[in-house]
């Protein structure tokens, strides 16, 4: 039997079983988040004049949840009312893209958007997926999110970029998954930032 429909079907059978037993203390929930890998200093780069701000990523409703969001087939999902991420995935999201633009030491500013933040360009996305997904393969820790950067002043899009990948799960437990989705969430954060990097290096005013 697939790990989250056994999963589904323990958690049925012990909120049945309280409730027949008439228990009136609810099982506590855990809490996990996601950081940012620390600095690596970088000195020999010179930062782009420009500034950034990271605005709003949009996401289907159940990533705007902070349930942790599992698959149980390509057509079904669910929600886990025990395991839950301490913020809305998109908030962290969004975090964690000022931490990893920081990090990077190549601009004169990154922020998150705000009423009263100005900027050169506006960085923003979809969340399309961050979440365990059952395989033939095994479980997996789905990540995929697009980005496009907006020039303020153009009021124009310059720049697209997406990033996709399952990354497997050791351990058939959610703090592995949640560990699994650590180290995909950075690369993948990585490898935008980085080619955003790129497009800056050729387009930015020196």
């Amino acid at each position: 039997m697939k790990f989250f429909v056994t999963r589904a079907l323990i958690l049925a059978s012990i909120a049945a079983g309280c409730a027949f037993a008439g228990c009136t203390t609810a099982r506590a929930p855990r809490y996990y988040y996601l950081s940012a890998p620390p600095a690596a200093s970088n000195p020999s780069a010179s930062p782009f004049p420009v500034t950034i701000l990271v605005g709003r990523l949009s996401a289907p409703r159940i990533l705007r949840d902070d349930r942790v969001v599992y698959g149980m087939t390509d057509v079904e999902m669910g929600v886990d009312e025990y395991h839950r991420w301490t913020e809305p995935p998109t908030e962290m999201l969004e975090q964690l893209l000022v931490a990893h633009l920081r990090r990077s030491e190549q601009y004169k500013s990154v922020q998150r958007i705000s009423s009263i933040a100005r900027g050169d360009y506006l960085l923003r996305g979809h969340l399309t997926a961050l979440n365990e997904q059952d395989t033939s393969a095994g479980i997996k820790a789905q990540f995929a999110i697009q980005l496009e950067l907006v020039d303020q002043k153009a009021g124009s899009v310059v720049w697209t970029d997406n990033y996709s990948h399952a990354e497997p799960v050791e351990k058939k437990s959610v703090s592995a998954v949640v560990e699994a989705l650590q180290k995909n969430v950075n690369a993948g954060l990585d490898q935008l930032t980085g080619n955003l990097a790129q497009y800056l290096a050729s387009h930015a005013a020196q």
